[in-house]
């Protein structure tokens, strides 16, 4: 009974912890791709996360036109989330130091998941609503913007069909892997992987 409640007590905090660490990452990935601030998703998500970056802003200035401060509260949120969800799974308090490098790990990870399920929705809306004006599609094609634009210079589209979203897939599953390679030579445990989002499969 108490590896039950031990069980639902991770389950709910790794479950809000991947939330909120979703919408501090999506604010980063929004201000990167200049997507439109007035956006009411966009307005959701600062409103959300405003009240702990505003003062870590105070101490952590931007850097080249970069949200360092958004970087940080998505590393101290995994972080956190990972040393709470080792308590509360009785692991005791895990190390710190390696705790800090699993959560980049993660929060990497989770951006990688983000753009391919981003991009995939993405797809299946431009064949079935293509001129949709709806604001969730809108900013997800602003946010995938950065991701695919280089791509789409390099290959160019096939007449009416733009086949870069492929080779952004490929690219996005070779990082997924590369980001386990080095998951596992950083020792990071399964229990703490499986707190953060991956590709659908791997």
């Amino acid at each position: 009974m108490v590896n039950t409640f031990s069980n639902i007590g991770v389950f709910l905090f790794a479950t809000l912890g991947i939330l909120y660490l979703f919408a501090v990452l999506l604010r980063f990935m929004l201000q990167l791709a200049r997507a439109d601030f007035y956006n009411p998703i966009s307005q959701g998500i600062v409103k959300i996360t405003n009240p702990p970056l505003l003062p870590l802003r105070k101490v952590v200035p931007g850097l080249l036109g970069v949200d360092m401060a958004s970087l940080v509260l998505a590393l101290l949120v995994g972080w956190v989330m990972i040393l709470g969800s080792g308590l509360l799974a009785g692991l005791g308090l895990l190390n710190p130091l390696p705790a800090l490098l699993w959560s980049l790990l993660g929060c990497l990870s989770t951006v990688v998941a983000v753009v391919f399920v981003g991009l995939l929705i993405s797809i299946v809306f431009s064949w079935i609503a293509p001129h949709s004006g709806h604001p969730a599609l809108m900013l997800l094609r602003q946010l995938l913007e950065p991701f695919c634009a280089p791509v789409r210079r390099l290959i160019p589209p096939l007449g009416v069909i733009d086949i870069s979203p492929i080779f952004v897939f490929i690219l996005l599953t070779v990082v997924d892997k590369l980001l386990f390679g080095f998951a596992q030579m950083a020792n990071m445990p399964a229990f703490v992987y499986g707190l953060f989002w991956h590709i659908p499969g791997f």
